[in-house]
C-alpha cells in the first residue's frame, strides 16, 4: 500500500474554528487554533502559563517582548486546550533554545513589542500543533476586517484566566480612529494595529503575547497582531481598542532573525511585564 503522508500547509486547520459573532469570548473547538501557544514560566517545581504565543514555523514561535523576563525559565506547550487537563492528546511541552527579543524593545513607550523562541528541534505538525500563516510585509487590513483574538486571557475585567481556550471577535480599528486624541492618539504608532473597542469587544480574551488571527480569501489564517496593550480602565472600554504589534510591519526582521539566530541573542534584564501593560491613562 502506498504511504499517505499529509502535507499540513499553514493557517489551515484540520478542525476549523467555529465562527461566531458572539461578543466578549466562547470556549473554542478543541484544536481548530492549532498555533495557538501557552508560554509558561517556571516557579519551584510547576510551570505557570503567563503569556500566549504563536507558532510561525516548525521550530520558531512568536510573542510579545514584555512577556520575555532574563530571570525566568521558560517553556513551550504547544497543542494545548485545557489548561488544566494535564495529558491532553497531541499536546507538547518543549524547551526552547533561545529566545530573542527585539533589540529595539522600547519597555517604557511599549514600541517594538515582539520577541521569537527557537525551539530546540523542530516539532512534527499535527491536527493539534501547526504553524500560523504570516502576511505580507506592508499589508495593513482596511476597517473592520474581522479577525479574531485566542488565549487563556481574563474572561472579564479583573476576572480569573480561562482555563479552555477563548476566541472572540475582534474588527480592525482604523489607524486613523486609532490614533485620534480621545483614542489612543500617539500612544499608537504605524508598527501597530487597533481591534475592538467599541465598548463591546476587547482581547479580555486574549493573552498578551497571542495572536491576532485574521482570515484569508482563500480560507487560510494569518496572524496579523501579537497583543500588546489595553486599557487599565477595563477590557470594554470605549475608544481603547486592544493594541497589538502588527506582524506585517516586522516580517523583515522575523525573516533575518530566524535565519541568523546566533548574531541576535539578546534578553534584556530589566524588569518586564507578566500581564498586558497599560500605558498610564490620559486624561
Amino acid at each position: 500500500a502506498a504511504h499517505l503522508t499529509i502535507s499540513y500547509g499553514c493557517g489551515l486547520p484540520t478542525f476549523p474554528p467555529i465562527i461566531t459573532r458572539v461578543v466578549g469570548g466562547e470556549d473554542v473547538r478543541e484544536n481548530s487554533w492549532p498555533w495557538q501557544v501557552s508560554l509558561q514560566y517556571q516557579s519551584g517545581s510547576s510551570f505557570h502559563h503567563t503569556c500566549g504565543a504563536t507558532l510561525i514555523s516548525s521550530q520558531w514561535v512568536m510573542t510579545a517582548a514584555h512577556c520575555i523576563n532574563s530571570r525566568n525559565t521558560y517553556r513551550v506547550y504547544l497543542g494545548k486546550h485545557n489548561l488544566k487537563s494535564n495529558n491532553e492528546e497531541g499536546s507538547m511541552a518543549l524547551t526552547p533554545a533561545k529566545i530573542i527579543v527585539h533589540e529595539n524593545w522600547d519597555s517604557y513607550r511599549i514600541r517594538n513589542d515582539i520577541a521569537l523562541i527557537k525551539l530546540q528541534s523542530p516539532v512534527t505538525f499535527s491536527d493539534s500543533v501547526m504553524a500560523a500563516c504570516l502576511p505580507d510585509s506592508g499589508i495593513v487590513l482596511p476597517h473592520n476586517a474581522p479577525c479574531y483574538v485566542t488565549g487563556w486571557g481574563r474572561l472579564w475585567t479583573g476576572g480569573p484566566i480561562a482555563d479552555v481556550l477563548q476566541q472572540a471577535l475582534l474588527p480592525v480599528v482604523s489607524h486613523a480612529n486609532c490614533t485620534k486624541p480621545d483614542w489612543w492618539g500617539s500612544l499608537v504608532t504605524s508598527s501597530m494595529v487597533c481591534a475592538g473597542g467599541d465598548g463591546d469587544l476587547a482581547s479580555c480574551n486574549g493573552d498578551s503575547g497571542g495572536p491576532l488571527n485574521c482570515q484569508n480569501s482563500d480560507g487560510s489564517w494569518d496572524v496579523h497582531g501579537v497583543v500588546s496593550f489595553g486599557s487599565s480602565m477595563g477590557c470594554n472600554y470605549p475608544k481603547k481598542p486592544s493594541v497589538f504589534t502588527r506582524v506585517s510591519a516586522y516580517i523583515s526582521w522575523i525573516n533575518n532573525v530566524s535565519a541568523h539566530p546566533t548574531l541576535q541573542h539578546y534578553i534584556p534584564s530589566h524588569h518586564t511585564f507578566t500581564r498586558i501593560p497599560f500605558p498610564p491613562h490620559k486624561g
